[in-house]
């Protein structure tokens, strides 16, 4: 083995960690990027940084920079005469884009996360959010009373999301003599609109708190194209779950801690007859293609509510049991896994 070799794999993890201690730069250009509307003002045909600026309404050299910065990431390319243009990543950066994630970048660096961040090494100790001691009251509490710009773009991003996987799911799931759906946390029903609009004999419920329900899907509310399929309840699934269905869909919300988690699949049990399905849709921390991105948000959950994302593992033994027999687990899309169960006699 030559000097060269013995020390090449030293300096690429020295490179390495320099790049990942430098993460909040990227992020932060990411951000920028995001909210001067870069993205969206870069046309097909590549722009000088001058014509950019001009677009933007900033200064040439900084947002050179800054799209420079970002294109090493492969977030924009910079052409050899000095010209950007876009990538597959920028492109998503646009608001119209079908599979924007716009918001989805601005909710992941909101203002908060720059101080929640730093004190992660006091919540891995106490093994609980941090969020109370800088800020005075609870996440969402905060997000509504002092933050509803941020508000908003939370609901932005869940809205994007969830109406980018509901596709996703409604390709993958088989209803075959399922009569009745019932989406529980669904929020605003796009899974649940999406899955009736595919099975034209099947009838739906969506559960959610009030507030949500109410700000449901156009499609699931009254004068909607659904809304003679579907009925809508105003509840907390963690209290309790009324609603007899064939099928329950539960995704990305048995995120908090594991008595809220165990509450509701009990709940689920409860109010099914033996042998209705169950299919809870979650982002797992392990077995998956996305393993920066799940486990990153895991984090962030700890940080602003004390909840988690789980194992494979983790998730199966809590519906096992709750009395769910756990039968399949197959990726949804590369972020979403689907756990197939159903109630036990």
């Amino acid at each position: 083995m030559t000097d060269t070799a013995e020390t090449a794999a030293p300096q690429s993890g020295a490179m390495r960690l320099r790049e990942l201690v430098f993460g909040a730069a990227c992020a932060a250009a990411v951000r920028a990027a995001a909210r001067l509307g870069v993205a969206d003002a870069l046309g097909e045909a590549p722009m000088t940084p001058d014509e950019l600026a001009a677009a933007v309404n900033t200064e040439p050299r900084p947002l050179a920079r800054l799209i420079r910065a970002l294109s090493s990431y492969g977030v924009f390319e910079e052409l050899p005469d000095g010209r950007f243009a876009h990538t597959d990543m920028s492109r998503m950066l646009r608001v119209d884009a079908p599979n924007s994630l716009h918001y989805i970048a601005l909710w992941c660096t909101e203002p908060w996360t720059w101080q929640a961040w730093p004190r992660l090494d006091d919540a891995v100790r106490s093994g609980r959010n941090i969020f109370p001691e800088l800020y005075g009251k609870e996440f969402f509490d905060y997000l509504h009373d002092d933050a509803r710009d941020s508000a908003h773009v939370f609901d932005r991003a869940m809205t994007h999301s969830s109406r980018q996987s509901a596709q996703d799911i409604a390709e993958l799931l088989d209803l075959t003599g399922v009569k009745h759906v019932a989406d529980v946390g669904g929020g605003q029903g796009h899974v649940l609109a999406a899955l009736l609009e595919k099975h034209g004999g099947v009838q739906g419920t969506l559960l959610d708190l009030p507030k949500v329900v109410a700000g449901a899907d156009p499609r699931l509310r009254a004068g909607g194209e659904l809304a003679g399929r579907v009925r809508l309840v105003g509840g907390d699934c963690r209290e309790a779950i009324p609603v007899a269905a064939d099928m329950y869909i539960i995704k990305n919300i048995l995120e908090w801690d594991d008595d809220s988690t165990r509450r509701t699949l009990r709940n689920i049990v409860g109010a099914a007859a033996p042998g209705a399905r169950v299919v809870v849709i979650e982002n797992l921390v392990d077995d998956t293609a996305s393993m920066r991105f799940t486990t990153a948000m895991d984090l962030m959950l700890l940080l602003n509510v004390g909840g988690q994302k789980h194992t494979r593992h983790s998730l199966t033994g809590l519906m096992t049991e709750a009395g769910i027999v756990v039968g399949d687990v197959t990726p949804v899309n590369p972020y979403l896994h689907a756990l197939y169960g159903v109630v036990g006699s």
